[in-house]
Protein backbone atom coordinates (compact mmCIF):
# COMPACT_ATOMS: atom_id res chain seq x y z
CA UNK A 1 0.00 0.00 0.00
CA UNK A 2 1.40 3.40 -0.71
CA UNK A 3 0.45 6.69 1.02
CA UNK A 4 1.04 10.00 -0.20
CA UNK A 5 2.29 13.10 2.02
CA UNK A 6 -0.71 14.75 1.20
CA UNK A 7 -2.54 15.96 4.74
CA UNK A 8 -5.21 18.08 4.01
CA UNK A 9 -9.04 17.37 4.40
CA UNK A 10 -10.67 16.85 1.90
CA UNK A 11 -13.62 19.81 0.19
CA UNK A 12 -16.57 18.83 -0.88
CA UNK A 13 -15.80 19.41 -4.31
CA UNK A 14 -13.68 16.68 -3.60
CA UNK A 15 -15.95 13.76 -2.56
CA UNK A 16 -16.93 12.90 -5.87
CA UNK A 17 -16.32 9.23 -6.26
CA UNK A 18 -15.04 7.63 -9.42
CA UNK A 19 -18.85 6.33 -10.68
CA UNK A 20 -18.43 6.78 -14.58
CA UNK A 21 -18.44 3.15 -15.03
CA UNK A 22 -19.45 -0.18 -12.77
CA UNK A 23 -17.69 -1.64 -10.73
CA UNK A 24 -15.50 -5.16 -12.18
CA UNK A 25 -13.70 -7.85 -10.15
CA UNK A 26 -10.02 -6.80 -9.70
CA UNK A 27 -10.79 -2.83 -11.14
CA UNK A 28 -8.69 -0.42 -9.26
CA UNK A 29 -11.26 2.59 -8.83
CA UNK A 30 -10.57 5.96 -6.79
CA UNK A 31 -12.68 6.50 -3.91
CA UNK A 32 -13.99 8.86 -1.11
CA UNK A 33 -14.58 7.48 2.44
CA UNK A 34 -17.30 8.99 4.72
CA UNK A 35 -17.84 6.50 7.63
CA UNK A 36 -16.18 3.97 9.92
CA UNK A 37 -17.71 0.59 11.10
CA UNK A 38 -17.29 -0.79 14.13
CA UNK A 39 -15.03 -4.38 12.29
CA UNK A 40 -12.69 -0.98 11.09
CA UNK A 41 -14.01 -1.31 7.43
CA UNK A 42 -14.23 2.24 6.15
CA UNK A 43 -17.26 3.27 3.43
CA UNK A 44 -17.10 4.80 0.65
CA UNK A 45 -19.43 4.80 -2.75
CA UNK A 46 -19.05 4.35 -6.41
CA UNK A 47 -22.35 5.32 -7.90
CA UNK A 48 -24.72 3.44 -6.09
CA UNK A 49 -22.40 0.43 -5.44
CA UNK A 50 -21.59 0.94 -1.29
CA UNK A 51 -17.64 -0.15 -0.64
CA UNK A 52 -15.99 -1.34 2.15
CA UNK A 53 -12.49 -1.91 2.95
CA UNK A 54 -9.65 -1.81 5.76
CA UNK A 55 -7.26 0.81 6.18
CA UNK A 56 -8.86 4.00 4.87
CA UNK A 57 -10.42 5.78 7.18
CA UNK A 58 -13.44 8.89 7.18
CA UNK A 59 -11.77 11.83 5.09
CA UNK A 60 -9.99 10.34 3.05
CA UNK A 61 -9.34 9.31 -0.61
CA UNK A 62 -7.97 5.93 -1.84
CA UNK A 63 -7.61 3.76 -4.61
CA UNK A 64 -8.61 0.63 -3.93
CA UNK A 65 -8.60 -2.37 -5.73
CA UNK A 66 -12.00 -4.87 -6.13
CA UNK A 67 -12.14 -8.12 -4.53
CA UNK A 68 -15.59 -8.88 -4.50
CA UNK A 69 -18.27 -8.29 -5.57
CA UNK A 70 -21.74 -9.10 -4.40
CA UNK A 71 -25.62 -7.68 -5.34
CA UNK A 72 -26.21 -4.46 -3.07
CA UNK A 73 -21.84 -3.71 -2.10
CA UNK A 74 -18.25 -4.81 -2.79
CA UNK A 75 -15.64 -4.96 -0.96
CA UNK A 76 -11.89 -3.56 -2.08
CA UNK A 77 -8.63 -3.57 -0.87
CA UNK A 78 -6.32 -0.84 -0.21
CA UNK A 79 -3.48 -0.07 -2.66
CA UNK A 80 -2.75 3.68 -2.21
CA UNK A 81 -3.97 6.41 0.42
CA UNK A 82 -4.48 9.90 -1.74
CA UNK A 83 -5.98 12.01 1.04
CA UNK A 84 -5.19 11.55 4.75
CA UNK A 85 -7.66 12.51 7.44
CA UNK A 86 -6.27 14.40 10.39
CA UNK A 87 -7.36 11.76 12.65
CA UNK A 88 -4.77 9.14 10.89
CA UNK A 89 -1.91 7.73 13.58
CA UNK A 90 1.24 5.49 12.89
CA UNK A 91 -0.04 2.14 13.96
CA UNK A 92 2.47 0.78 16.81
CA UNK A 93 1.96 -2.92 16.23
CA UNK A 94 3.99 -4.34 13.21
CA UNK A 95 1.19 -6.69 12.85
CA UNK A 96 -1.92 -4.23 12.71
CA UNK A 97 -3.92 -5.07 9.59
CA UNK A 98 -2.93 -8.56 9.28
CA UNK A 99 -3.99 -9.48 13.18
CA UNK A 100 -7.62 -9.81 14.11
CA UNK A 101 -7.09 -8.21 17.01
CA UNK A 102 -7.27 -4.50 16.78
CA UNK A 103 -9.17 -2.75 14.09
CA UNK A 104 -9.21 1.32 14.48
CA UNK A 105 -5.03 1.53 15.57
CA UNK A 106 -4.43 3.54 12.86
CA UNK A 107 -6.56 6.37 14.19
CA UNK A 108 -5.65 8.71 17.10
CA UNK A 109 -6.60 7.91 20.35
CA UNK A 110 -8.82 11.22 20.75
CA UNK A 111 -10.39 10.85 17.41
CA UNK A 112 -11.01 6.75 18.75
CA UNK A 113 -12.95 8.36 21.77
CA UNK A 114 -15.03 10.71 19.54
CA UNK A 115 -15.62 7.79 17.00
CA UNK A 116 -16.75 5.69 19.35
CA UNK A 117 -19.42 8.34 21.51
CA UNK A 118 -20.24 9.11 17.53
CA UNK A 119 -21.04 5.20 16.87
CA UNK A 120 -23.69 5.04 20.11
CA UNK A 121 -25.29 8.04 19.35
CA UNK A 122 -26.40 6.43 15.52
CA UNK A 123 -27.27 3.39 16.80
CA UNK A 124 -29.55 4.81 19.31
CA UNK A 125 -30.91 6.94 16.10
CA UNK A 126 -31.40 4.20 13.83
CA UNK A 127 -31.95 1.23 15.60
CA UNK A 128 -33.90 3.14 18.88
CA UNK A 129 -35.72 6.11 17.06
CA UNK A 130 -34.05 7.94 20.02
CA UNK A 131 -33.21 11.28 18.32
CA UNK A 132 -33.01 13.84 21.10
CA UNK A 133 -30.69 11.85 23.67
CA UNK A 134 -27.11 13.28 24.00
CA UNK A 135 -24.53 10.63 24.51
CA UNK A 136 -21.92 11.54 27.12
CA UNK A 137 -17.99 11.63 25.74
CA UNK A 138 -16.38 8.76 26.58
CA UNK A 139 -14.73 8.22 29.46
CA UNK A 140 -11.04 6.78 28.11
CA UNK A 141 -7.37 5.64 29.39
CA UNK A 142 -4.48 7.92 30.31
CA UNK A 143 -2.59 5.55 28.46
CA UNK A 144 -4.19 3.14 26.08
CA UNK A 145 -2.08 0.34 25.93
CA UNK A 146 -0.92 -3.02 27.42
CA UNK A 147 -3.97 -2.63 29.62
CA UNK A 148 -5.67 -6.42 28.57
CA UNK A 149 -5.54 -8.84 32.05
CA UNK A 150 -6.40 -12.13 29.30
CA UNK A 151 -5.07 -12.77 26.18
CA UNK A 152 -6.22 -16.19 24.06
CA UNK A 153 -3.19 -17.77 21.73
CA UNK A 154 -3.74 -19.84 18.99
CA UNK A 155 -1.52 -22.94 18.86
CA UNK A 156 -1.14 -23.87 15.21
CA UNK A 157 -0.66 -27.28 14.83
CA UNK A 158 0.18 -29.58 11.18
CA UNK A 159 3.62 -27.36 10.60
CA UNK A 160 6.82 -28.94 11.46
CA UNK A 161 6.18 -27.09 14.77
CA UNK A 162 3.35 -25.73 16.46
CA UNK A 163 3.24 -22.11 16.24
CA UNK A 164 1.53 -19.20 18.53
CA UNK A 165 -0.12 -16.39 17.35
CA UNK A 166 -3.49 -14.78 16.52
CA UNK A 167 -6.08 -15.08 13.71
CA UNK A 168 -6.03 -12.56 11.17
CA UNK A 169 -8.25 -10.44 10.22
CA UNK A 170 -11.91 -12.19 9.07
CA UNK A 171 -9.84 -15.62 8.72
CA UNK A 172 -8.57 -18.67 10.81
CA UNK A 173 -5.60 -18.29 9.31
CA UNK A 174 -2.44 -17.46 11.60
CA UNK A 175 -0.51 -14.39 12.57
CA UNK A 176 2.34 -15.91 14.45
CA UNK A 177 3.46 -13.35 16.91
CA UNK A 178 6.30 -12.42 19.04
CA UNK A 179 4.24 -10.07 21.43
CA UNK A 180 1.43 -7.69 21.64
CA UNK A 181 1.84 -3.87 22.74
CA UNK A 182 -1.75 -4.34 23.95
CA UNK A 183 -1.56 -7.07 26.43
CA UNK A 184 -0.24 -6.30 29.92
CA UNK A 185 3.38 -6.25 30.20
CA UNK A 186 3.43 -9.64 31.69
CA UNK A 187 1.34 -11.67 29.01
CA UNK A 188 3.69 -9.77 26.30
CA UNK A 189 6.96 -10.72 28.51
CA UNK A 190 5.31 -14.32 28.35
CA UNK A 191 4.41 -14.25 24.87
CA UNK A 192 8.30 -15.20 23.87
CA UNK A 193 8.81 -17.64 26.90
CA UNK A 194 5.70 -19.62 25.68
CA UNK A 195 7.28 -19.17 21.83
CA UNK A 196 10.94 -20.14 23.48
CA UNK A 197 9.06 -23.31 25.21
CA UNK A 198 7.72 -24.86 21.60
CA UNK A 199 11.31 -25.42 20.87
CA UNK A 200 13.20 -26.88 24.60
CA UNK A 201 12.91 -30.10 25.43
CA UNK A 202 11.98 -30.49 28.97
CA UNK A 203 8.27 -28.13 27.31
CA UNK A 204 8.25 -28.93 23.72
CA UNK A 205 5.23 -32.13 24.25
CA UNK A 206 3.02 -29.84 25.43
CA UNK A 207 2.12 -28.12 22.76
CA UNK A 208 1.31 -31.41 20.94
CA UNK A 209 -2.27 -31.16 21.64
CA UNK A 210 -3.01 -27.95 22.22
CA UNK A 211 -5.13 -25.76 20.62
CA UNK A 212 -5.00 -22.99 22.45
CA UNK A 213 -3.61 -20.84 25.44
CA UNK A 214 -5.31 -18.89 27.67
CA UNK A 215 -3.60 -16.70 30.28
CA UNK A 216 -5.10 -13.64 32.63
CA UNK A 217 -2.89 -11.63 34.61
CA UNK A 218 -3.27 -9.46 37.63
CA UNK A 219 -3.08 -5.89 38.03
CA UNK A 220 -2.87 -5.82 41.55
CA UNK A 221 -0.62 -8.70 42.84
CA UNK A 222 0.98 -9.37 39.11
CA UNK A 223 0.28 -12.94 39.04
CA UNK A 224 -0.92 -15.25 36.12
CA UNK A 225 -2.23 -18.43 35.71
CA UNK A 226 -2.24 -20.39 32.09
CA UNK A 227 -4.71 -22.88 30.37
CA UNK A 228 -3.82 -24.83 27.98
CA UNK A 229 -7.04 -25.71 25.81
CA UNK A 230 -7.30 -29.60 24.55
CA UNK A 231 -10.29 -31.80 23.01
CA UNK A 232 -9.41 -34.54 25.97
CA UNK A 233 -6.65 -34.28 28.94
CA UNK A 234 -3.18 -34.51 28.05
CA UNK A 235 -0.73 -36.45 29.76
CA UNK A 236 2.25 -34.70 28.34
CA UNK A 237 0.72 -31.13 29.39
CA UNK A 238 0.65 -32.87 32.51
CA UNK A 239 4.27 -34.25 32.79
CA UNK A 240 5.80 -30.38 31.30
CA UNK A 241 3.41 -28.72 33.57
CA UNK A 242 6.04 -28.10 36.40
CA UNK A 243 8.84 -27.41 34.01
CA UNK A 244 6.49 -24.74 31.60
CA UNK A 245 5.28 -23.16 35.34
CA UNK A 246 9.20 -22.27 36.08
CA UNK A 247 9.55 -20.93 32.87
CA UNK A 248 7.01 -17.89 33.19
CA UNK A 249 8.15 -15.26 35.51
CA UNK A 250 5.00 -14.41 37.93
CA UNK A 251 2.84 -17.40 36.96
CA UNK A 252 1.30 -19.31 39.54
CA UNK A 253 -1.12 -21.83 37.94
CA UNK A 254 -0.56 -24.15 34.74
CA UNK A 255 -4.34 -25.95 33.88
CA UNK A 256 -6.08 -27.90 31.12
CA UNK A 257 -9.08 -26.94 29.87
CA UNK A 258 -10.60 -29.40 27.71
CA UNK A 259 -13.94 -31.49 26.22
CA UNK A 260 -14.93 -28.85 23.94
CA UNK A 261 -18.20 -27.63 23.30
CA UNK A 262 -17.71 -26.94 19.92
CA UNK A 263 -15.36 -26.93 17.33
CA UNK A 264 -13.80 -23.30 17.80
CA UNK A 265 -14.35 -23.43 21.49
CA UNK A 266 -11.40 -21.15 23.17
CA UNK A 267 -12.64 -23.03 26.89
CA UNK A 268 -13.34 -26.74 27.64
CA UNK A 269 -16.29 -27.71 29.89
CA UNK A 270 -13.66 -29.00 32.04
CA UNK A 271 -10.88 -28.07 33.78
CA UNK A 272 -7.84 -29.71 35.82
CA UNK A 273 -5.09 -27.64 37.77
CA UNK A 274 -1.91 -28.99 36.94
CA UNK A 275 0.63 -27.53 38.36
CA UNK A 276 0.38 -24.39 41.14
CA UNK A 277 -3.13 -23.20 41.72
CA UNK A 278 -5.61 -21.95 39.36
CA UNK A 279 -6.61 -18.47 40.66
CA UNK A 280 -5.32 -14.87 40.49
CA UNK A 281 -5.96 -12.38 43.21
CA UNK A 282 -6.86 -9.28 41.32
CA UNK A 283 -8.15 -5.72 43.56
CA UNK A 284 -10.35 -2.71 41.95
CA UNK A 285 -11.97 -0.06 44.50
CA UNK A 286 -10.78 -1.87 47.62
CA UNK A 287 -12.65 -4.82 46.28
CA UNK A 288 -10.38 -8.36 46.53
CA UNK A 289 -11.36 -11.36 43.64
CA UNK A 290 -10.21 -14.55 42.75
CA UNK A 291 -9.76 -14.85 39.21
CA UNK A 292 -9.25 -18.11 36.73
CA UNK A 293 -8.09 -17.99 33.55
CA UNK A 294 -11.58 -19.18 32.52
CA UNK A 295 -13.59 -16.32 34.52
CA UNK A 296 -16.50 -13.77 33.65
CA UNK A 297 -14.18 -10.97 34.65
CA UNK A 298 -13.67 -7.52 32.56
CA UNK A 299 -10.40 -7.41 30.69
CA UNK A 300 -9.56 -3.87 31.67
CA UNK A 301 -9.20 -2.95 35.26
CA UNK A 302 -8.89 0.70 34.94
CA UNK A 303 -11.79 1.16 33.12
CA UNK A 304 -13.91 -0.96 35.40
CA UNK A 305 -12.78 1.73 37.93
CA UNK A 306 -13.66 4.47 36.29
CA UNK A 307 -17.27 2.80 35.98
CA UNK A 308 -17.71 1.95 39.52
CA UNK A 309 -16.48 5.62 40.43
CA UNK A 310 -19.24 6.72 37.36
CA UNK A 311 -21.58 4.84 39.50
CA UNK A 312 -20.70 6.07 42.73
CA UNK A 313 -21.98 9.52 42.69
CA UNK A 314 -25.32 8.03 41.15
CA UNK A 315 -25.88 5.71 44.08
CA UNK A 316 -28.50 6.34 46.90
CA UNK A 317 -27.12 5.45 50.22
CA UNK A 318 -29.19 2.35 51.03
CA UNK A 319 -30.54 0.57 48.03
CA UNK A 320 -31.81 -2.80 46.88
CA UNK A 321 -29.82 -4.26 43.66
CA UNK A 322 -30.78 -6.75 41.14
CA UNK A 323 -27.60 -7.88 39.27
CA UNK A 324 -28.76 -9.42 36.26
CA UNK A 325 -26.11 -11.68 33.84
CA UNK A 326 -23.99 -10.85 36.98
CA UNK A 327 -20.47 -13.51 36.12
CA UNK A 328 -18.24 -13.53 38.61
CA UNK A 329 -19.66 -10.96 40.79
CA UNK A 330 -17.74 -8.39 39.81
CA UNK A 331 -20.32 -5.58 39.90
CA UNK A 332 -22.45 -7.23 42.57
CA UNK A 333 -19.54 -7.14 44.86
CA UNK A 334 -19.02 -3.53 43.77
CA UNK A 335 -22.68 -2.83 45.24
CA UNK A 336 -22.52 -4.89 48.24
CA UNK A 337 -19.39 -3.21 49.40
CA UNK A 338 -21.14 0.41 49.07
CA UNK A 339 -23.75 -0.68 51.41
CA UNK A 340 -26.38 -2.55 49.21
CA UNK A 341 -28.24 -5.71 49.14
CA UNK A 342 -27.90 -7.43 46.07
CA UNK A 343 -28.96 -9.99 44.38
CA UNK A 344 -27.07 -11.76 41.49
CA UNK A 345 -27.79 -13.88 38.71
CA UNK A 346 -25.83 -15.44 36.41
CA UNK A 347 -26.72 -18.95 34.49
CA UNK A 348 -23.04 -20.43 34.49
CA UNK A 349 -22.47 -22.62 37.72
CA UNK A 350 -18.33 -22.03 37.59
CA UNK A 351 -18.97 -17.94 37.87
CA UNK A 352 -21.67 -18.87 40.22
CA UNK A 353 -18.78 -20.77 42.18
CA UNK A 354 -16.24 -18.23 41.89
CA UNK A 355 -18.51 -14.73 42.87
CA UNK A 356 -19.38 -16.69 45.97
CA UNK A 357 -16.14 -17.26 47.01
CA UNK A 358 -15.70 -13.76 46.51
CA UNK A 359 -18.20 -12.54 48.48
CA UNK A 360 -16.81 -14.66 51.27
CA UNK A 361 -13.56 -13.04 50.43
CA UNK A 362 -15.00 -9.84 50.92
CA UNK A 363 -16.93 -10.50 54.00
CA UNK A 364 -20.04 -9.38 52.22
CA UNK A 365 -22.10 -13.20 52.49
CA UNK A 366 -24.73 -11.18 54.10
CA UNK A 367 -25.42 -8.77 51.80
CA UNK A 368 -25.30 -10.36 48.49
CA UNK A 369 -26.96 -13.12 47.33
CA UNK A 370 -25.72 -15.27 44.01
CA UNK A 371 -28.32 -17.79 41.78
CA UNK A 372 -27.32 -19.57 39.26
CA UNK A 373 -29.96 -20.01 36.65
CA UNK A 374 -30.86 -18.69 33.39
CA UNK A 375 -32.06 -15.43 33.32
CA UNK A 376 -34.82 -15.45 31.32
CA UNK A 377 -36.22 -18.18 33.67
CA UNK A 378 -34.91 -16.54 36.54
CA UNK A 379 -37.10 -13.93 35.80
CA UNK A 380 -40.27 -15.90 36.12
CA UNK A 381 -39.12 -17.23 39.34
CA UNK A 382 -40.80 -16.12 42.50
CA UNK A 383 -37.89 -15.27 44.61
CA UNK A 384 -36.31 -13.01 42.09
CA UNK A 385 -39.78 -11.63 41.18
CA UNK A 386 -39.61 -10.40 44.58
CA UNK A 387 -36.23 -9.08 44.35
CA UNK A 388 -37.23 -6.96 41.25
CA UNK A 389 -40.12 -6.01 42.74
CA UNK A 390 -37.99 -4.34 46.11
CA UNK A 391 -35.49 -3.19 43.51
CA UNK A 392 -34.48 0.08 43.34
CA UNK A 393 -32.09 -0.18 40.69
CA UNK A 394 -31.95 -3.74 38.04
CA UNK A 395 -27.77 -3.71 36.59
CA UNK A 396 -28.07 -5.98 33.39
CA UNK A 397 -24.54 -6.53 31.52
CA UNK A 398 -25.69 -9.04 28.89
CA UNK A 399 -23.38 -10.87 26.54
CA UNK A 400 -22.73 -9.32 23.09
CA UNK A 401 -26.43 -10.76 21.63
CA UNK A 402 -27.96 -8.21 24.60
CA UNK A 403 -31.10 -9.70 26.40
CA UNK A 404 -34.15 -11.23 25.37
CA UNK A 405 -37.88 -10.32 25.44
CA UNK A 406 -39.05 -12.19 28.27
CA UNK A 407 -35.95 -10.61 30.79
CA UNK A 408 -36.98 -7.02 29.46
CA UNK A 409 -40.70 -8.15 30.26
CA UNK A 410 -40.05 -8.99 33.68
CA UNK A 411 -37.98 -6.35 34.19
CA UNK A 412 -40.73 -3.68 33.46
CA UNK A 413 -43.84 -5.94 35.13
CA UNK A 414 -41.47 -5.42 38.25
CA UNK A 415 -42.09 -1.91 38.38
CA UNK A 416 -38.62 -0.99 39.14
CA UNK A 417 -37.85 2.59 39.22
CA UNK A 418 -34.37 2.73 37.42
CA UNK A 419 -32.46 0.14 35.34
CA UNK A 420 -28.53 0.23 34.47
CA UNK A 421 -27.81 -1.44 31.94
CA UNK A 422 -24.19 -2.13 30.85
CA UNK A 423 -23.59 -3.02 27.25
CA UNK A 424 -21.08 -4.09 24.85
CA UNK A 425 -22.42 -4.03 21.59
CA UNK A 426 -24.84 -0.62 20.76
CA UNK A 427 -27.00 -1.97 18.34
CA UNK A 428 -27.87 -4.41 20.78
CA UNK A 429 -28.33 -1.75 23.51
CA UNK A 430 -30.54 0.68 21.33
CA UNK A 431 -32.66 -2.68 20.54
CA UNK A 432 -33.64 -3.48 23.92
CA UNK A 433 -33.66 0.52 25.44
CA UNK A 434 -36.19 0.82 22.61
CA UNK A 435 -38.28 -2.27 24.18
CA UNK A 436 -38.18 -0.44 27.54
CA UNK A 437 -38.55 3.37 26.76
CA UNK A 438 -42.15 1.04 25.13
CA UNK A 439 -42.95 0.00 28.10
CA UNK A 440 -42.86 3.29 29.86
CA UNK A 441 -39.21 4.06 31.17
CA UNK A 442 -37.62 6.85 29.77
CA UNK A 443 -33.47 7.36 28.84
CA UNK A 444 -31.44 9.50 30.87
CA UNK A 445 -27.60 9.32 30.89
CA UNK A 446 -25.71 7.54 28.35
CA UNK A 447 -21.85 7.02 29.31
CA UNK A 448 -19.33 5.41 26.57
CA UNK A 449 -16.35 3.43 28.23
CA UNK A 450 -13.06 2.19 26.42
CA UNK A 451 -12.67 -0.37 27.74
CA UNK A 452 -11.45 -1.93 24.55
CA UNK A 453 -8.82 1.35 23.22
CA UNK A 454 -7.67 0.24 19.45
CA UNK A 455 -10.82 -1.55 18.92
CA UNK A 456 -14.03 -1.18 17.61
CA UNK A 457 -15.61 -2.24 20.21
CA UNK A 458 -17.50 -0.13 23.21
CA UNK A 459 -18.79 -0.33 26.56
CA UNK A 460 -21.40 1.84 27.34
CA UNK A 461 -23.77 2.21 30.83
CA UNK A 462 -26.63 3.65 29.78
CA UNK A 463 -29.44 4.75 32.75
CA UNK A 464 -33.41 4.39 32.27
CA UNK A 465 -36.29 5.47 34.88
CA UNK A 466 -39.78 5.62 35.25
CA UNK A 467 -41.12 8.75 35.38
CA UNK A 468 -42.95 9.66 38.35
CA UNK A 469 -46.82 9.44 38.21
Amino acid sequence: MRQTSCSRRLTTKETRADSGRPLELGAEVELDFNDLLVNGQAVGRSGSMVVFCFGPLPQERARVRITALKPKYAVGELVELLAISPFRSTPFCPVFGTCGGCQIQHMSYPAQLLWKRDVVSSALQRIGSFNEIAVSNTIGMVHPRAYRNKMSLVVEQGAPMPRLGFYQQRSHALVPIDGCPIVMPQLNAHIGKLNDALFAPPTARAFSSARHIVERTAQASEQSVVTFTTAQPSQALAESAGALLSRLPGAVGITNSFELTSENAIMGRKHKVLAGVPEIHERIAGINYRVSAGSFFQVNVEIVGRIFDFMRSHLARCANVVDLYCGAGTFSLYFAKAGHHVVGVEENAQAIAEARANAGLNALNGSVKFICARVEIAVRRADVRGALRRAQIVFLDPPRKGSDEVTLEGIAESGVPNIWYLSCDPATLARDLKFLAAKGYRVGIVQPFDMFPQTGHIETLATMYRPLP
